[in-house]
C-alpha cells in the first residue's frame, strides 16, 4: 500500500505558508497549495485534504511530493509547460503596450479590457494578459502636485533641517487645522463584521454640525496638543497659540511648522508673534502639505476614529477626537524624517523635467 511522504516544516516554512494561504492578494492557486502542505504536515492523509481543499486527490498528492522534493519553491511557481507558444500574442503586446501607454479612446479617459480588444481585433483575456505582464493599470491613477512657490528652496531646507536636525534648548511643533470634521449619523445600524464578511454601513447619513481640529504634534516626543473650535478664523489660530504656550511651559524657543493658509499670516496674528518671541514660525512651501508631520497624525486619526465613525452630535464627535488625542499621549509616538533635502530636490527636478517635456510636445 502506497503511503503519502511525511512532511515536517520549519518555523519559517510554516509562517510562509499560513501567510500565503491566508493572503488577499495572493493567487488563488498558491493559496490551495499552501493549505495542502499544511495539512499535510499536520497528519492528514490526501484522501482527507481533497475535499477540504475541493479539489482530487491526486493533486493533493502532486503538491504535496513537490514540497518534498523542492520545499517552498516547489509550489512557489508553476513548472514550465509544454505547448505552442504565444505567437499572437508576442505579435501584439508591443502594439497593445503602445495603444493602452500613448492613446486614449474617442469617448472615454483610458482604455479597458474590453474596448482595446474591440479596437485591435484581439481578445479582452489577451489585452488583460499583456497589462499584467507589464504591470499596467490604466484603471489607476496617482495624484500629484509640484509646488511653483519661488522661494520652494529656502522652505524645503528650512523644513527638513528642522527635522533632521533639531535646534538645542528648543522644540519643533508641527501645526495646522483639520477643517470642517462631520458628524455624521447613518440611517440604519451598521452590521458586525463576521468571517467571510466585513463590516457593514449605509452610504447615507445625517448630518449633525461641524468641528475643526487645531493640532500640534511635538516632535521630540511624539506628544500632541490639541482642542476642537466651532470655526477656524484668525481668531481661532490665535487661542490655539495661546494654548501652546500654556502647554509648554518654561523657557524653550518653539519653532512652529505651519503651511501657507491666510489664516496663519493675518496682520493680527503676527502682532501676537511679535509680543510671544519665544515662537518662531516656519512655513512649508505651497501646494506642498506632505512637508508638514501633522497631515500623517491627521490621516491616522480619519482612518482609525472618524471615517467610520458614527455621531449623533457635535460634542460626541468631539468626545471621540479628544480620547483619541488623550490615548495618543499615555504613549506618545512620534513619526521620524530620514528623506534628506537634497534627495528631494533631486527627485523634484527629475519630475519638472519630465511635466516640461511633455508641456512642449
Amino acid at each position: 500500500m502506497r503511503v503519502a511522504c511525511p512532511i515536517l516544516l520549519t518555523d519559517e516554512e510554516r509562517q510562509t505558508l499560513e501567510r500565503w494561504s491566508r493572503g488577499r492578494s495572493t493567487p488563488t492557486r498558491q493559496v490551495l497549495r499552501a493549505k495542502i502542505v499544511l495539512w499535510a504536515a499536520d497528519g492528514m492523509k490526501n484522501k482527507d485534504i481533497a475535499p477540504r481543499v475541493g479539489t482530487d486527490r491526486l493533486t493533493v498528492a502532486r503538491w504535496r511530493s513537490r514540497f518534498a522534493q523542492k520545499r517552498l519553491a516547489g509550489i512557489a511557481k508553476d513548472a514550465p509547460r509544454s505547448g505552442r507558444k504565444p505567437t499572437r500574442r508576442n505579435q501584439v503586446a508591443r502594439l497593445i503596450v503602445e495603444r493602452t501607454t500613448q492613446t486614449r479612446p474617442a469617448n472615454a479617459t483610458h482604455w479597458t479590457t474590453r474596448t482595446l480588444a474591440d479596437e485591435l481585433g484581439v481578445s479582452p483575456s489577451m489585452v488583460l494578459r499583456v497589462w499584467q505582464a507589464n504591470n499596467l493599470k490604466p484603471h489607476l491613477t496617482r495624484t500629484f502636485k509640484l509646488s511653483n512657490d519661488p522661494a520652494f528652496v529656502e522652505k524645503l531646507v528650512d523644513v527638513v533641517g528642522l527635522y533632521l536636525n533639531p535646534p538645542e534648548h528648543a522644540l519643533v511643533l508641527c501645526a495646522d487645522e483639520k477643517s470642517q470634521i462631520q458628524a455624521l449619523d447613518r440611517t440604519q445600524p451598521s452590521l458586525p463584521m463576521y468571517p467571510g464578511r466585513c463590516g457593514t454601513m449605509t452610504h447615507d447619513y445625517r448630518r449633525h454640525g461641524t468641528t475643526t481640529l487645531f493640532a500640534a504634534l511635538e516632535m521630540a516626543e511624539g506628544r500632541l496638543i490639541g482642542t476642537c473650535m466651532p470655526r477656524h478664523r484668525h481668531q481661532e489660530w490665535i487661542r490655539f497659540l495661546d494654548l501652546l504656550d500654556r502647554e509648554t511651559p518654561g523657557d524653550p524657543n518653539l519653532h512652529l511648522i505651519v503651511d501657507n493658509y491666510a489664516t496663519h499670516k493675518h496682520p493680527k496674528v503676527k502682532r501676537w508673534l511679535s509680543r510671544h518671541p519665544r515662537f518662531h514660525v516656519h512655513f512649508t512651501p505651497t501646494s506642498s502639505s506632505w512637508l508638514n508631520l501633522i497631515e500623517r497624525w491627521f490621516r491616522e486619526i480619519t482612518d482609525k476614529r472618524i471615517r467610520r465613525g458614527t455621531f449623533t452630535s457635535v460634542a460626541e464627535l468631539i468626545r471621540a477626537i479628544m480620547d483619541y488625542v488623550a490615548e495618543h499621549n499615555h504613549d506618545p509616538e512620534s513619526f521620524s524624517w530620514t528623506a534628506k533635502a537634497d534627495d528631494i530636490l533631486a527627485k523634484v527636478a527629475r519630475a519638472r523635467a519630465v511635466l516640461n517635456k511633455i508641456s512642449s510636445e
